[in-house]
């Protein structure tokens, strides 16, 4: 579903902060499969989902979605393939606008925008029964304006009107490090239900070790630009806190001599 072959990108070529982002990378996610993402500071993790999700193009290297070259196609013609949730809550919402119409905007993804041809009948139904699956009370509030909700409950907002249409791919960007532990728990618990039902291919960061370990059924760690370890099946099932941060020192070691 997805297909990242040698990517390299550097930022500020030439100059006293050039800095090296993407260093040959390559990554295949297959269909359904939930991707965590861990790392340092400055290891990459978010240039990635730029790259993928088209804010800016790679200096080389190719990103096919669903078995389509995407390395040239601009940021908006993708957004029919891709869902994505940031880690500002404010982001993902437009917050002068009422909950069904962001629904509305989410469902005509990949169209024409614009509210013109209403909302219908049917189109609040599914709105309804889609919102009571996050918990939030949010169904009986349909008109009400998002920039009156709070953090947690935009976030979650966000995460549905991401998947609303079924994307080829979703995207989340440290989308609960922004909230409170309480709020982040229950926003990761929606993410992982929705996830599940929907079998959507995910890739998630996060710099939560734990939350890195409890979900999805695999797990890569970047380091300058490369990823430095790749762990699913039984290897993930049984791993720790701990030999997480065993392995990201020995990696980070090895790459400091490597240097």
């Amino acid at each position: 579903m997805l297909e990242v072959r040698d990517l390299y990108k550097t930022f500020n070529a030439g100059t006293i902060n050039e800095k090296r982002a993407m260093n040959g990378l390559s990554l295949t996610l297959e269909d359904g499969d939930f991707v965590t993402v861990i790392g340092g500071n400055g290891a990459g993790k978010s240039t990635l989902l730029n790259l993928v999700a088209g804010v800016f193009p790679p200096d080389s290297g190719t990103i096919s979605i669903d078995g389509q070259n995407v390395t040239k196609l601009p940021e908006h013609k993708r957004a029919k393939f891709i869902g994505r949730v940031f880690q500002d809550p404010m982001m993902g919402t437009a917050a002068t606008m009422g909950i069904e119409e962001n629904l509305a905007l989410a469902f005509r993804r990949g169209q024409g925008r614009g509210l013109r041809y209403g909302i219908t009948n049917a189109e609040r139904k599914q709105y309804r029964e889609k919102l009571a699956i996050l918990g939030l009370g949010l169904e009986d509030r349909l008109t009400s304006k998002v920039g009156l909700l709070s953090g947690g409950q935009r976030q979650a907002l966000t995460l549905l009107m991401a998947t609303l249409k079924k994307p080829k791919l979703l995207l989340l960007d440290e989308h609960t490090a922004a909230l409170d532990p309480k709020t982040a728990a229950k926003v990761l618990e929606t993410t992982e239900r929705i996830v599940r039902r929907d079998k959507l291919t995910t890739l998630m960061i996060t710099h939560n070790m734990r939350d890195a370990i409890a979900h999805g059924n695999r797990l890569i760690m970047m380091d300058s630009g490369q990823i430095v370890a790749d762990i699913r099946g039984e290897e993930k099932q049984n791993l720790t806190v701990q030999d997480l941060l065993d392995k990201f020192h020995v990696e980070n070691d090895r790459m400091l001599l490597s240097e």
